[in-house]
């Protein structure tokens, strides 16, 4: 799929690097197919490599995606230059007006405070509402979906003894939903959070269907107006080596943290991670992309 970005985005030389193929934009105004318009609000610190990791996950179809990035306006970015910031992205008041045919809102590391205590939770929640009228189906992960779960069915969550950091089985309890269409029965997935949402809570709000959870995880993918929300309590996006320098940097801190199950050879933190996750999370966002982006969306955004 070609994944079209500025032209001189940093992430593009990488992609190109990794065969993906990524177009500027002189390239694409001589594509006779609309691309999809896929907006992504980055909510986390340091967004080149989340921006780099979405970008791949977006490369698997077919389809032609134009994507633009979005951050909040309310908060202050301290590990993203400014200049950056003002290069590639962009605010809701300047996309207020335009309609999308996806949206993917990212986590963020404040799940350790309440919603209401985060400095952009205002912004966040009108972000969302705006969402509802402005974009075919969103894509909540982790902070995000927790963020999701609370803002539209006021479902909290809550804190876990300690940091949930690993790569956990989930099982796919729902197939008629194409969303886990070629998911193998049992899959692998990573998980990164300190909070989570309850899950007797989730399978109790009847505008939620539950498509697959973890018995160490929790529920780890819901689905609400028939695609039109999407809610993902893991990180699919993350590449082999993300835990692995979460794990080191909380080290560094002194922070008291265990080691990431399932995650290193014979749980040895020098080793190389396995890298378990990735059909899946490719599955993941091909699925999004066709059945609930691509073929919900109307030809005349």
């Amino acid at each position: 799929m070609p994944i079209k970005t500025q032209s001189d985005l940093p992430a593009k030389e990488i992609l190109e690097n990794e065969n993906i193929f990524v177009m500027d934009e002189t390239r694409a105004v001589h594509q006779d197919i609309r691309p999809l318009q896929v907006l992504i609000l980055n909510n986390m610190p340091i967004k080149q490599d989340t921006e780099l990791q979405l970008l791949r996950a977006l490369s698997n179809t077919p389809l032609q995606v134009d994507v633009t990035f979005m951050n909040v306006k309310s908060h202050i970015s301290m590990n993203t230059s400014a200049s950056h910031l003002n290069k590639f992205y962009t605010t809701l008041e300047e996309v207020r007006d335009r309609r999308f045919d996806g949206m993917i809102v990212t986590g963020a590391p404040v799940e350790d405070i309440t919603f209401e205590q985060v400095d952009y939770w205002q912004e966040m929640c009108e972000i969302l509402d705006w969402a509802e009228g402005h974009v075919t189906s969103t894509l909540h992960i982790c902070w995000a979906a927790q963020a999701g779960f609370y803002h539209y069915y006021g479902i909290n969550k809550r804190q876990l003894p300690q940091k949930l950091s690993g790569v956990y089985e989930h099982r796919v309890s729902n197939r008629k939903i194409p969303l886990v269409r070629g998911f193998d029965d049992i899959f692998l997935a990573p998980h990164s959070r300190h909070t989570e949402t309850p899950a007797e809570s989730i399978h109790a709000c009847g505008e939620l269907t539950v498509l697959a959870e973890s018995q160490e995880a929790g529920v780890y993918l819901a689905i609400a107006q028939a695609g039109k929300k999407i809610f993902v309590t893991g990180h699919p996006e993350y590449d082999r080596y993300t835990l692995n320098n979460e794990y080191h940097r909380d080290m560094d801190r002194g922070l008291a943290v265990n080691i990431p199950q399932n995650y290193y050879p014979q749980d040895d933190p020098e080793a190389r991670p396995l890298l378990q996750w990735r059909s899946h999370s490719n599955n993941l966002y091909t699925n999004w992309l066709n059945y609930y982006v691509y073929q919900m969306t109307p030809y005349e955004l």
